[in-house]
């Protein structure tokens, strides 16, 4: 920020981190390397390539399609634990008399 005036690199939406943007400069990184930045966007030189992009816990595999470019990296590894649907679970408490 200088004079009053917001540059949109200066943490903006659609801003890379610096070392996001170094990596994926190099083609040869971007088979199997880890992505801790979640609110970096998918760029297109990423396109076809496996990434695994970390949701808090374990970082999930992700395989990088030209409909993901543009979408942030975040939104394809949920960072939340899925509550499996009550047909799958068994009888509960009640069933048991």
């Amino acid at each position: 920020m200088r004079d009053g005036v917001r540059s949109p690199d200066a943490g903006g939406r659609g801003s890379l981190d610096t070392k996001t943007a170094r990596e994926r400069s190099k083609r040869d990184n971007l088979s199997s390397r880890k992505i801790w930045s979640r609110r970096s966007p998918i760029l297109p030189e990423s396109v076809d390539c496996f990434v695994q992009i970390y949701n808090g816990k374990t970082p999930a595999r992700c395989k990088i399609t030209e409909g993901k470019v543009g979408h942030k990296s975040g939104e394809f590894a949920s960072a939340r634990k899925r509550k499996p649907s009550r047909t799958h679970i068994g009888p509960g408490i009640k069933g048991k008399r």
